[in-house]
């Protein structure tokens, strides 16, 4: 879908989405809407239940005295409440009535309204941020779908007095494109997406300017990482580490940020193998690995002013006369011990090395890692939001304000001894689990023996990666869930 930017005008064909406010104050261009249609748009809504409450919606078919095929009516609430999540929200609803409607160009109306919390050229680049997510579909394996059933928009103009609005799209049309790239690789079955095709994805980044680097089995042995290298003998797919690294800041030699992302690309949970009922939702389990490779994409597309290194272990899971056993004992690359309880807890054995690598390699300001980690984050958390685990104060409160900027929220768990002392093993130096009880907190208590004295976060996205509904920025199905979280970190806190 193409986004352009228009002076403010009634169009004479295609839809037309206007806000209208709380208590239905109609916008500018929904006054002049209702004057040409003889005020028949006040007549629709004082007809309906539609009142200008935030995503509140109604379509107005050809409406008299119009050249439009529609007007769609978006609540936006009240105008000190609108802010860029709103806007986002305002511009991706709009879109999601019309996206398959038959018509194929849509404006997006953009009024200055009194009293928002931002300008309106942001208002107008966020609505366009949104609309934009909104479009995402994958769609590639369909060949028999009725072209009523098909997106039939393919241009969307953003109708906006406010000269700086093309200019502040740029950077978020940048953050697009990672979302994007993180929602196809995490939406493509793991025939498709395995550890040496996804290793490929992220060599494409070289076009952007990072640097990315790819180390197979054969070298992660020289360096020790039999926890992750345990975790993929099963499969006939070679593991993979890749190492991409943005250097935006002036020094290019100051330390940089780091990023760490499981990558499960598939998980048949090995020989401790999961039930068949919804196995074919494994192919995600690459998700945070996903969410890190989108962000370092939208972060070298926006040529952020700061050093990142983003770090993904690429593994399959697989059951096989190779696999990983339960109880057996490998040597991580810190030369701690672990004992495999259970092969399904693999994904803190691929972070672990990757941790422990980065750690050492880059000497980072600080590490978050995300993964789709466990089950028990789901139980307790649901869909709305990702677990958040820190051995450092500042760091977790920062995370937390990004994500709340963002619409990624994050929920911090405790951590502590007592969890600790579950993952005492009578063979090694630790198990891969402990007891039923806090599994997100004693998986996240493993995680925290691989990083020392660097300020870490991990985030367990297991309830956030996939989406079972649509919204108003996000259609059913990969949600990226922390590409946008990590971008406005970096860009709050660590650019020059």
């Amino acid at each position: 879908m193409k986004i352009s930017f228009a002076k403010p005008h009634l169009p004479d064909q295609g839809a037309i989405v206007v806000g209208v406010l709380e208590n239905k104050v109609f916008t500018p261009t929904a006054q002049a809407l209702d004057d040409l249609s003889g005020g028949g748009i006040k007549r629709a809504v004082d007809a309906s239940k539609f009142t200008g409450k935030k995503d509140q919606v109604l379509t107005i078919l050809a409406p008299a005295g119009t050249k439009v095929s529609r007007v769609v009516l978006v609540g936006l609430g009240k105008a000190d409440s609108i802010d860029a999540q709103a806007a986002q929200s305002f511009g991706g609803t709009g879109l999601a009535q019309v996206l398959s409607s038959g018509d194929s160009q849509v404006a997006v109306a953009i009024d200055a309204v009194p009293g928002l919390k931002i300008s309106e050229a942001d208002f107008a680049a966020n609505a366009a941020f949104g609309a934009l997510l909104r479009s995402y579909r994958f769609d590639k394996y369909f060949t028999k779908e009725k072209k009523e059933d098909k997106p039939s928009v393919k241009k969307l103009a953003v109708l906006t007095a406010a000269p700086g609005a093309k200019t502040a799209f740029a950077p978020l049309e940048a953050i697009a494109e990672g979302v994007f790239l993180t929602r196809d690789v995490v939406s493509e079955p793991a025939n498709v997406i395995y550890p040496e095709s996804l290793a490929a994805q992220c060599k494409t980044l070289t076009e952007l300017g990072v640097e990315v680097e790819i180390l197979g089995e054969k070298q992660m042995k020289k360096l020790g990482m039999g926890s992750l290298l345990g975790v993929g003998q099963g499969s006939d797919r070679e593991s993979q580490l890749v190492v991409m690294r943005w250097l935006g800041a002036k020094d290019k030699d100051a330390q940089p940020v780091a990023f760490i992302g499981k990558g499960v690309c598939f998980d048949t949970g090995g020989i401790s193998i999961k039930p068949a009922g919804g196995m074919e939702d494994m192919k995600w389990d690459m998700a945070g690995a996903g969410a890190v490779i989108g962000a370092i994409k939208a972060l070298a597309g926006r040529k952020a002013k700061a050093n990142v290194v983003g770090v993904v272990g690429l593994v399959e899971n697989m059951p096989s006369g190779n696999a990983q056993r339960p109880g057996d004992v490998v040597t991580s690359m810190s030369g701690q011990t672990i004992e495999v309880i259970n092969t399904d807890a693999e994904g803190r054995l691929v972070l672990a090395d990757a941790l422990w690598y980065t750690k050492e390699t880059y000497k980072p300001k600080i590490m978050v890692d995300l993964a789709t980690l466990t089950g028990a984050i789901i139980i307790s958390l649901g869909g709305e939001h990702a677990g958040l685990f820190s051995n450092d104060d500042k760091l977790a409160d920062k995370l937390t304000k990004a994500g709340t900027a963002v619409g990624e929220s994050l929920w911090r768990l405790p951590m502590g001894d007592a969890y600790d002392k579950q993952l005492k093993s009578d063979i090694a130096d630790m198990k891969n689990v402990g007891g039923r009880e806090g599994g997100s907190i004693t998986a996240a208590q493993f995680l925290k023996r691989f990083v020392g004295d660097v300020a870490w976060a991990h985030l367990d996205i297991a309830g956030t990666a996939w989406s079972k509904k649509d919204t108003a920025t996000c259609a059913k199905g990969a949600t990226a869930f922390g590409v946008r979280l990590l971008d406005r970190l970096v860009a709050d806190h660590y650019e020059d």
